[in-house]
């Protein structure tokens, strides 16, 4: 496949419409149906904006799955993070978040047995001053945060607008730290 079909095709998965797209852009619904149509092509500066704003590499824009000399294997260029949008409740159910990327990492402190040890954090959209982020939810363990990630990654690649915590591990404040509530 070429730019246009992979434009055309990661456009779809992510429920992108033209019109949606070419406001992203900064461009007509006209320019993108010609870019799908393979009878224009965005400037470069543009190209790079497009691969940033589908979260997809250049390469896999423009050619796709690439072909390997290692044993000649086919290798798909494209990343794994999720690239559409979702909205997650947090953990305490305070917050909703519309989230655009969703990171998971050890807490910044040392935790004690009684303490979750990984936090999900979503990210919406930037600003002047950089991305907001919120703490989504808090885990026990590492196996538990990645079932999460796999789960939000599932919910976004199916088309799922909404998706609600499930491994997140229920906390209280106790004395400037976050215990797990056993209760």
């Amino acid at each position: 496949m070429g730019f246009a079909d992979n434009l055309k095709s990661i456009r779809q998965e992510r429920h992108i419409s033209q019109e949606e797209l070419a406001e992203i852009m900064g461009v007509s619904r006209q320019a993108v149906s010609k870019w799908e149509q393979g009878s224009g092509y965005p400037e470069t500066e543009k190209l790079l904006v497009l691969a940033k704003k589908l979260n997809v590499s250049l390469d896999y824009l423009m050619v796709g799955a690439v072909k390997s000399s290692e044993d000649n294997k086919t290798l798909v260029n494209n990343i794994i993070v999720p690239t559409g949008k979702i909205t997650i409740k947090s953990y305490d159910g305070k917050s909703i978040v519309n989230c655009y990327k969703v990171l998971a990492s050890h807490v910044m402190y040392k935790a004690k047995n009684d303490e979750p040890k990984y936090w999900l954090i979503g990210v919406n959209e930037g600003s002047f001053w950089g991305e907001k982020s919120i703490l989504l939810g808090l885990y026990v363990d590492e196996d538990s945060i990645k079932r999460e990630m796999d789960e939000i990654a599932k919910a976004i690649n199916s088309g799922v607008s909404a998706y609600e915590l499930k491994y997140a591990v229920k906390v209280k404040n106790k004395r400037l730290r976050v215990k797990i509530d056993e209760e």
